[in-house]
């Protein structure tokens, strides 16, 4: 048995950033690794300079993400999944970086920014075997934030606490299988007889903007999005 900190990601917007720069800003389908170690350590208090700190957040969880489904009640009493919507909002930006394509520090570029509707996202958390951030820290801090967090920009408020639950279970699946739900495919860095993917987004937290790989395990769904 293992200990698991359980959170929820609910809000009227969520954007977790994928590979970008200045120009167009896309949002991946579920919370990235990095997305989620910035929430927790926007609630622990860690700043963006604290090298030290972050890497030991870093080094001390793993991550399992449940894409819940979401369903309406026809007036015919059947049920019809609600999609995720993807909008993506346009801006104009000055003072866009020197390495941009080009353009100098004072000139202004367009901006296409992705943004989720309708998502909600049940994470669970666990201590590594090198934890040196344990989970009942972790749990202090998301429900006493620190700094105020958001779902992966600053115009994504929450429209609900972060915490949810803590318990022990058997494995991160079961975990999440204890938290009621519509169904929905589960996201984890706990392997598994299933399918896998590999992402780009763990952060090297000592080379800003740089990202290293991990496996990433696919329990249930059709769903193989990222």
């Amino acid at each position: 048995m293992r200990d698991y900190l359980i959170l929820k990601l609910q809000g009227p917007m969520q954007s977790w950033g994928e590979h970008t720069f200045e120009g167009k800003r896309p949002s991946g389908n579920f919370p990235t690794r990095s997305a989620l170690l910035g929430l927790l350590g926007a609630c622990l208090g860690i700043r963006r300079n604290e090298a030290g700190r972050l890497q030991q957040l870093a080094d001390s969880v793993a991550f399992a993400v449940r894409k819940e489904e979401r369903f309406r009640i026809r007036h015919d009493g059947r049920k019809t999944s609600l999609p995720i919507i993807k909008a993506t909002d346009y801006h104009t930006v000055r003072d866009a970086r020197e390495d941009y394509s080009g353009l100098k520090s004072h000139e202004t570029i367009q901006t296409w920014r992705e943004y989720l509707f309708d998502a909600v996202y049940t994470v669970v958390a666990w201590n590594t075997d090198v934890a040196m951030i344990s989970l009942v820290e972790l749990e202090q801090a998301v429900k006493s934030p620190h700094f105020t967090p958001y779902l992966g920009r600053r115009s994504c408020p929450l429209s609900r606490p972060l915490f949810e639950a803590s318990f022990s279970a058997a494995n991160a699946c079961d975990a999440l299988h204890m938290i009621p739900s519509d169904g929905g495919v589960i996201y984890s860095e706990e392997p598994g007889e299933t399918r896998t993917i590999r992402l780009r987004d763990v952060p090297l937290v000592r080379h800003p903007r740089q990202f290293a790989s991990r496996n990433v395990h696919i329990y249930g769904g059709g769903d193989v999005s990222e």
